[in-house]
């Protein structure tokens, strides 16, 4: 029904999202949908759901019913008793073992269901940081196209003083390469832009070109500290209930090497002279049924394969034992990591913000200059006039700024989702989605 779902909203979606701007929500969303990850592991909890199912289901009697006829008349007699049909039911009735393997589906489930919650959290994590960037990338790219017309005037500029030997033929070269280098920026964001977008497309499924980020629906990303770390971990409750169910597990195949279990059965079956002509073989005849149950207890007495088994489950319980503390070792480290770099960043995106609040005050200061003069003399030590050629560089220089303050801005937004994450606090992120 989920896929079903997922492609009538697909569908629906489409035709809106050719020519109108897709919100984070919603990319978000479709790619949890659409998402392989997640769909393996909505098949890894129905296969834990059928798994404990299964080992509560030896204490539900089973029923089978048999039947046979022969293929060419019987001659003599074999031995056995003629039956056209019959029946054999069967049920656990008590062990220690297998109660053991029911807790550990239990706990396999509940692994199952953390892992599913922490693949669609990684999901959202990669939708939401490709979707920012691609937002980021589309305003740079914006920039850098001014940026490129700004460089072409001051071409512009240079030629006609090179021409008329105001300005030295390096000025010209450097106008030029300085546009150069502006177009290459340039066609590396127009690159990056397109590797974004198709990732979109393969997050989504949604189709090409269609997707167009929308800059209002990114809400504000929750500030976290590593000492706010309250919250538990999906992806690593998981490897500890996957190792919680593989100790169960080992703790139960070692059990039974010398535990008895006890079992209940019966049979029916309905005889036949069709087969062949045992009746005369027997004194009274032979009854036309029989029905008969009872009881067996199994106790092991020495089963070497038995033995190895328990070994094999007791280093497969081990082993993820230490996969559950690696995986709260290395995530105690990324937080570590994350936290350090958060300082930095935050640090550097002020920076960065100052910077493209100077640039933008000397833009506004020369664009002044040239509407109302600097009052400059031809005197000796006067103040050189303002030249356009000042101006498109002043541009040129405040553009940049601004393309470094985003630069740092997404930086900074990445490294407090992938914070956000490794502290348990993925989910806050994922309402503000939901109520933006």
């Amino acid at each position: 029904m989920q896929s079903w779902a997922a492609i009538l909203l697909g569908l629906a979606v489409t035709p809106a999202l050719l020519t109108a701007q897709v919100s984070l929500s919603t990319v978000v969303d479709l790619a949890q949908r659409n998402s392989s990850a997640v769909k393996l592991a909505e098949a890894d909890v129905q296969k834990a759901t059928a798994s404990l199912a299964q080992a509560k289901d030896a204490y539900i009697p089973s029923l089978t019913l048999n039947s046979g006829l022969p293929a060419f008349p019987v001659v003599g007699f074999n031995g056995g008793v003629p039956s056209i049909w019959g029946a054999n039911t069967q049920s656990l009735v008590f062990s220690v073992p297998q109660k053991l393997y029911i807790q550990a589906g239990t706990a396999g489930l509940k692994a199952a269901a953390l892992r599913l919650k922490d693949v669609r959290e990684q999901v959202a994590l990669d939708a939401s940081t490709a979707y920012i960037e691609l937002d980021t990338i589309n305003s740079e790219l914006d920039s850098a196209h001014q940026q490129e017309g700004y460089a072409g005037r001051l071409v512009e500029i240079e030629q006609q003083r090179s021409e008329a030997g105001i300005d030295p033929l390096s000025d010209l070269l450097q106008a030029q390469l300085t546009a150069a280098q502006l177009k290459l920026k340039r066609l590396h964001l127009e690159t990056r832009a397109g590797v974004l977008a198709r990732q979109l497309v393969v997050l989504t499924g949604l189709p090409a070109g269609s997707i167009t980020p929308d800059h209002a629906s990114i809400p504000a990303i929750p500030e976290v500290k590593a000492n706010e770390r309250n919250r538990t971990i999906a992806g690593i409750e998981s490897a500890q209930l996957i190792a919680t169910a593989k100790q169960q597990t080992a703790k139960g195949d070692s059990l039974s090497i010398y535990l008895p279990q006890l079992s209940f059965g019966a049979q029916y079956s309905h005889h036949t002279s069709i087969e062949n002509n045992a009746a005369q073989y027997y004194r009274s005849g032979i009854p036309v049924t029989y029905f008969g149950s009872g009881f067996s207890i199994q106790l092991p007495l020495f089963d070497w394969g038995q033995r190895d088994k328990a070994k094999e489950s007791a280093a497969d319980a081990l082993r993820s034992k230490v996969e559950a503390e690696q995986a709260q070792r290395q995530n105690d480290v990324q937080i570590s990591d994350l936290t350090g770099s958060l300082r930095e960043l935050d640090t550097l995106a002020e920076i960065a913000s100052l910077k493209q609040q100077i640039a933008s005050e000397q833009l506004h200061a020369v664009l002044s200059q040239l509407e109302l003069g600097n009052g400059a003399t031809t005197g000796p030590g006067a103040t050189a006039q303002i030249t356009p050629r000042a101006e498109q560089l002043a541009r040129i220089d405040e553009r940049e700024k601004f393309q470094e303050s985003l630069d740092a801005g997404l930086e900074l937004s990445k490294a407090r989702l992938n914070l956000l994450r490794a502290l348990g606090h993925m989910q806050d992120w994922l309402n503000e989605l939901h109520g933006k």
